[in-house]
């Protein structure tokens, strides 16, 4: 009877894998259609409909609507990555052009290689490092002829600076851009290559290398004295959902400060407190709470990133002091209240917080 009920269960999920193809076929023809009619690859009232649909069927038949909502917003998410996907394929606006990754082999660059590839430039990889990033591949970039449409500095950020001064050296005639974490370190340099004549800007893309749908996420534009070239790097995203951000060098790393410092050192600290602490993880992990299982999750990913680059961010942006102040006294103001038992104190620190954290939803 078990292996009965067993193979009657595996042809229901032959059947559910059936029909998400089935859905994955109208999402690729309904991007289709979106594109020909110049519609917005996303709709934010069609998805709030589809959900509302579905949690009211899936009522009808007695499936939780947590189990429901999941499943949805994982096909939506996946229709808008198809219709992405084949939006940026069809676009081409890299047809018959060139381009030219420094630091291809590195994560982010890699990402970079698969984006232009993706739009039809002819990808170049410069790279002392070991990948199979392209079949064009170089290891040192100064021995090519700079004869590319657009070039990429993808390096380690403390490599960039050099390397954007060696091509204001030699003058390349295509669009340049670095995507550093950090400007500061590399301004200088920015700002000689334009005093060069070279078409330059910059750009941080504000995601991680694995990331594959760009709707929600953000790509910040730096315009360093040439607006053509800030206008040609902003295209290059135009065929994506990505929502393009533009502001000064100087206010990217003041707010970057908080958006990448501030989080990395609660993170950086968390696992640190609980590494100190003396408790065993597996211990922490058999009682863990909801909120403890997230932070935890968050921080196990930060423990697996670069540990240089994130040295970098940390020490080399200037605006650093302001966060790390902040953080110690608001770590201060929280113990004292607990440590004096003022526990209005406590409950407006909490208040206060909720009705800041609102005004961002």
């Amino acid at each position: 009877m078990l292996e009965k009920l067993r193979e009657e269960l595996l042809e229901v999920d032959r059947q559910i894998l059936e029909k998400v193809a089935a859905r994955l076929e109208v999402v690729s023809k309904i991007g289709k259609c979106k594109r020909e009619q110049q519609m917005a690859l996303r709709s934010f009232s069609r998805e709030k409909k589809v959900l509302s649909h579905a949690l009211m069927r899936a009522a009808e038949l007695g499936i939780p609507a947590s189990l429901a909502k999941s499943v949805i917003d994982r096909l939506v998410e996946h229709a808008l990555e198809i219709q992405e996907r084949d939006w940026v394929q069809e676009s081409q606006g890299g047809s018959g052009k060139t381009a030219l990754v420094i630091g291809g082999c590195g994560k982010i660059g890699g990402w970079f290689v698969h984006f232009l590839s993706t739009q039809g430039f002819d990808v170049t990889v410069a790279d002392p490092s070991v990948c199979e990033a392209t079949k064009a591949k170089v290891s040192d970039w100064t021995t090519l002829e700079l004869a590319f449409d657009v070039i990429v500095v993808a390096t380690p950020l403390g490599k960039s600076a050099d390397v954007l001064t060696a091509l204001a050296e030699q003058a390349p005639r295509g669009l340049v851009f670095d995507v550093a974490s950090l400007k500061g370190p590399v301004k200088d340099a920015l700002n000689l290559l334009n005093r060069s004549g070279c078409r330059v800007t910059s750009v941080h893309p504000m995601f991680g290398p694995d990331t594959t749908m760009l709707s929600g996420r953000h790509v910040i534009f730096m315009n360093v004295g040439n607006a053509p070239a800030h206008q040609e790097a902003r295209a290059l995203f135009e065929p994506t959902m990505a929502t393009c951000v533009d502001m000064t060098i100087d206010e990217h790393d003041e707010l970057i400060s908080y958006v990448l410092g501030l989080s990395h050192l609660l993170n950086i600290s968390f696992f640190t407190a609980l590494k100190n602490s003396g408790e065993q993880a597996e211990r922490l992990r058999s009682m863990s709470s909801t909120s403890f299982n997230a932070q935890l999750k968050v921080a196990q990913k930060i423990s697996l990133e670069n540990p240089y680059l994130y040295y970098e961010i940390q020490r080399l942006n200037e605006y650093r002091h302001g966060p790390q102040r902040a953080l110690l006294k608001s770590l201060n103001q929280i113990i004292a209240a607990i440590e004096t038992g003022d526990e209005a104190a406590f409950v407006q620190i909490m208040e206060q917080g909720k009705a800041y954290l609102q005004s961002m939803v």
